[in-house]
């Protein structure tokens, strides 16, 4: 099928412009931070749907134009098939106050306002589309909603507002793989998991095209379907054929759905006071501004919300003049400032990036592409030596503000909630300019929002992004500070350096802002930015900024006791190689362990030295070769002291006693948390030196240590995700999971269980959301790898929805390149389609634990988020420090220990609702003592 291009300007006199309402409404809730009216009305999401009303008219000058509007949850589809949306969440409790305000704001845009009970917005959509090509009318639908591309044909076309791209025949065929007219078969075929379409199981999006195209529509293929080679595809095609044609009701839109006023009376009549009233009213200035009209007197002074929609960029930096202003004292800063909008990007420059004892050198800002400055306050001469004293009445001073005097000025800006503040990892900003008694209200940040839209795809590192987005090369750090020896602390770098250096990074975060902030809607993973990865960077800030109190004393004796235990080792090794040599040298033991006492394995790789990595000494160990076993436990020694004992003790603040680590936002693709200087993750639990360890971290005197732990979440969640409903039933019950897993698996009578029996449920229990092999299974405990295989698949028959839903996981990750946590977050696996059989096996296992461990990991952060005000509601005054893995470590008065334990157990436990519904209970368990090593 083929078209011609829709025109990009029609005739206005001629052509409807249909506005998918509802669709504005979730756009402009998730665009903007909270805001209310001084009556505490919230409006954050009038005022971002008004600006884009407002930008709307002004870009089509359309004279016919209605904004269309779900009235309710219940549909006719409800009334055949009543699970139809049943798992969709409630509205967002502050968003349903708005709906009547947004509804009266699109009114006093002088713009119908259309809404029909039992129908859907979409249905109306295609009621008036049908109307107005009756009447030779050009139709333009303001939505890129892939649910309504099935009403695209001559005539009738999507126009995207953020893209300002019109989408015809051609977009749809390359998103859905055939003509318009035929994206109903598609949907029904694949269906829609976020609408509760059930479709086919095992067939997506691009199965059902190829079927699609083959077979013609969807009734050939059914009645045909006995013909397909492919025996699960034809089987699933049988089994479900009304299942199919169910789910194409659900999906098809209604044209012939009720018009509640005619298609004639879908004109715009604006009358100028009307708006201005309802705005002012709202307290919207600066759209009132924009739109040329004075706010009426009567109101009171209000911040207004950053508001302004954002627009994607042109790919170059040398479309976008620069200008970047050196800021060097009070009086240009404030004329800087004066000229700023809605937003601000902003950026610190610092002698290190360890918030808690680095010192502010200088402030980047930009408040348009293009319009940047740099405030330095703590630079010195570059000639001066690099130990010099600061001058700040001038000497090795060069002319700029003090710290202080900039806070002073700034302070407002950053304080103000109706400005939002952008900027590339702002963890590390917020916790900067604290120190100097500044903070940060209404904030946005372009490394979250990057990791949002492709985490494990790429890095998200500023000059990564800028130059995958903005086709621009970002000035390095090496070019304005050196590098090795010659290389100079960024205090010491010329002003016009530094300046050109600091305004580009705000200058680009904020264009990156402009890029990457629409695409999360478009992307439909607002909820896991708005919800769960922006309100986060407050909380983490805050567990880096208060840290951990550590015994010095404590790692002095380990280190001491390690290192004593490494020389027994080492003494035994040298015993059992019959000489001795540097144990630490890979090169010099492979010659001991392969050349001279000829163990079996010795490979030579490119170098010409022997492997002697862990997969080639495990083996050996596990045959008896003790010299091998000695060298393993040896180097796990050595890296405890290296890494914790030795290094922990020279990372302790001199100032507070405590360790203040670096958690990582992105640092994995899943969505759990990774923590740096030191890494705190990597602590072995299950060893008595790990633990001993962990005994270094203390409480403050008066004060204990509370851990909550999340009790086999990852398991809980299989059962809950893949509908197991043996294991759910299991976990319901509080029944010993790994017994009577080993009872269902193996036919053992729960009261002749063996310990062996148990061990292998176990370790299946736990592995196989990892995709154990027979191999591994066998290695963990002890057995043939025959018979390890055996029992993976004596569990997965017993336990057969696992199995469905391991398939038909990596089915979904190899037609969309990704997976899905239960919230929405979409974690990209890279090699699901290779045909290297070891690379795409890796892939599919990732696939598998990849929804399970990022659920995980997005349960843990709702709970982060919510402890913190729950504690302070409830007037208690401890503090969340740590989260590792599963754990939360939080610093409570003594006095208050029970009541805060019961609280955050509480909290963890509810945190999936209301966005999420469970059918297993999960427990989080607290333990609460002086040292972590006990409280775990």
């Amino acid at each position: 099928m083929t078209e011609a291009a829709p025109a990009i300007n029609p005739d206005p006199a001629r052509t409807l412009y249909l506005v998918d309402g509802s669709g504005y409404i979730f756009r402009a809730y998730h665009a903007l931070p909270p805001l209310t009216r001084p009556d505490g009305t919230p409006i954050g999401a009038v005022a971002g749907f008004c600006n884009m009303l407002a930008k709307l008219l002004r870009e089509i000058g359309a004279e016919h134009i209605g904004v269309i509007f779900d009235a309710g949850r219940k549909t006719f589809r409800n009334d055949f098939y009543p699970e139809y949306k049943a798992h969709r969440p409630p509205a967002p409790e502050d968003l349903i106050p708005q709906f009547p305000l947004i509804r009266e704001a699109t009114r006093a845009f002088g713009v119908p306002a259309i809404e029909a009970d039992n129908y859907e917005a979409d249905d109306l959509i295609a009621a008036y589309a049908r109307a107005a090509r009756e009447r030779n009318w050009e139709v333009r639908i303001v939505s890129a909603d892939k649910d309504l591309m099935q009403l695209i044909r001559d005539g009738v076309s999507l126009y995207d507002p953020l893209k300002s791209k019109l989408i015809g025949a051609a977009e749809v065929m390359e998103k859905f793989g055939v003509a318009p007219d035929r994206v109903i078969d598609v949907q029904a075929l694949a269906g829609d998991s976020t609408d509760n379409v059930p479709g086919v199981p095992g067939i997506g999006v691009k199965t059902a095209a190829e079927l699609i195209n083959i077979y013609g529509s969807l009734d050939a293929l059914l009645e045909r379907a006995a013909e397909i080679k492919q025996p699960k595809r034809r089987e699933l095609l049988i089994q479900h054929a009304e299942q199919a044609r169910i789910s194409r009701r659900l999906v098809t839109l209604d044209e012939n759905a009720p018009m509640p006023a005619p298609v004639e009376d879908l004109i715009v009549k604006q009358d100028p006071a009307v708006l201005r009233a309802f705005l002012t009213a709202q307290n919207f200035k600066s759209l009132l501004t924009r739109l040329g009209h004075a706010a009426a007197p009567t109101v009171s002074e209000q911040p207004q919300a950053p508001a302004q929609t954002v627009e994607p960029l042109p790919e170059s930096k040398s479309l976008i003049p620069q200008h970047y202003d050196l800021i060097q004292d009070a009086a240009a800063l404030k004329s800087w400032l004066a000229k700023s909008g809605d937003y601000l990007a902003i950026d610190t420059e610092t002698t290190s990036l360890t918030p808690s004892t680095t010192t502010l050198v200088g402030i980047s800002l930009a408040r348009a592409p293009g319009e940047a400055c740099y405030i330095p306050v703590n630079h010195r001469d570059p000639q001066a030596s690099a130990s010099g004293e600061l001058d700040f009445g001038g000497g090795n001073r060069p002319r700029q503000m003090t710290p202080a005097q900039a806070a002073e000025i700034l302070a407002p800006y950053l304080a103000d909630p109706a400005l939002l503040k952008i900027g590339h990892n702002l963890k590390f900003d917020m916790q900067v300019l604290a120190q100097h008694g500044l903070t940060m209200a209404s904030i946005d940040d372009t490394m979250l929002l990057s990791y949002a839209l492709a985490a494990g795809l790429h890095g998200h590192g500023l000059d990564d992004l800028a130059l995958l987005h903005c086709g621009h090369k970002m000035i390095s750090f090496a070019e304005v500070t050196g590098s090795g020896k010659s290389r100079i602390s960024f205090d010491r770098v010329p002003l016009d350096q530094a300046c050109a250096y600091a305004a580009e990074d705000a200058d680009f975060t904020l264009r990156l802002w402009l890029k990457l902030k629409p695409e999360i809607a478009r992307q439909h993973v607002t909820r896991v930015y708005e919800r769960i990865e922006r309100p986060l960077i407050p909380i983490v800030a805050a567990m880096e900024r208060d840290g951990v109190l550590i015994d010095p004393h404590v790692l002095q004796n380990l280190s001491q006791d390690f290192g004593k235990r490494l020389m027994v080792l080492e003494t035994e090794i040298h015993r059992l190689a019959g000489r001795e040599f540097n144990v630490g040298s890979p090169k010099q033991l492979g010659e001991v362990l392969f050349a001279e006492l000829g163990l079996p394995g010795g490979e030579k790789g490119k170098t010409g030295a022997y492997s002697t990595g862990s997969e080639i000494l495990e083996p050996l160990a596990e045959q008896g070769h003790e010299i091998a076993a000695k060298v393993l436990d040896w180097r796990a020694l050595a890296k405890l002291m290296s890494t914790y004992t030795d290094s922990l003790q020279k990372q302790i603040d001199a100032r507070t006693g405590r360790v203040h680590t670096s958690f990582s936002l992105v640092g994995a693709a899943t969505g759990r948390l990774s923590s740096t200087e030191p890494n705190l993750q990597n602590i072995p639990i299950r060893t008595e030196d790990g633990r001993a360890i962990r005994r270094a971290f203390v409480a403050a005197e008066g004060n204990i240590l509370l851990s909550v732990d999340y009790s086999q979440i990852e398991l809980r969640l299989a059962a809950a995700m893949a509908g197991i409903t043996a294991l759910a039933d299991a976990f319901r019950q509080g029944a010993d999971i790994h017994a009577l897993t080993a009872s269902q698996v193996f036919g053992i009578p729960l009261d002749q269980m063996t310990p062996d029996r148990r061990r292998a449920a176990k370790a299946i229990n736990f592995g196989i959301i990892y995709g154990i092999s027979g191999f591994g299974l066998g290695r963990q405990i002890g057995i043939a790898p025959g018979e390890a295989n055996a029992f993976i698949r004596q569990y997965l028959d017993r336990y057969h929805e696992l199995r469905e839903w391991m398939e038909k996981t990596k089915a979904f990750a190899r037609e969309h390149g990704y997976v899905e946590t239960l919230f929405g977050r979409r974690i990209h696996i890279g090699g699901i389609g290779e045909k290297n059989a070891a690379r795409r096996n890796f892939a599919e296992r990732q696939a598998i634990n990849a929804p399970l461990q990022g659920t995980a990991a997005d349960i843990m952060k709702r709970a982060m988020i919510r402890i913190p005000p729950a504690l302070e509601a409830a007037g208690l005054k401890g503090k969340m420090l740590l989260q590792v893995h599963d754990e939360l470590l939080f610093e409570i008065p003594q006095s208050e220990a029970e009541a805060t334990a019961a609280l955050v157990k509480s909290v963890m436990e509810s945190a999936p609702a209301p966005a999420v519904t469970l059918s297993v209970p999960l427990v989080a368990e607290t333990g609460l003592a002086k040292n972590w090593a006990e409280a775990h």
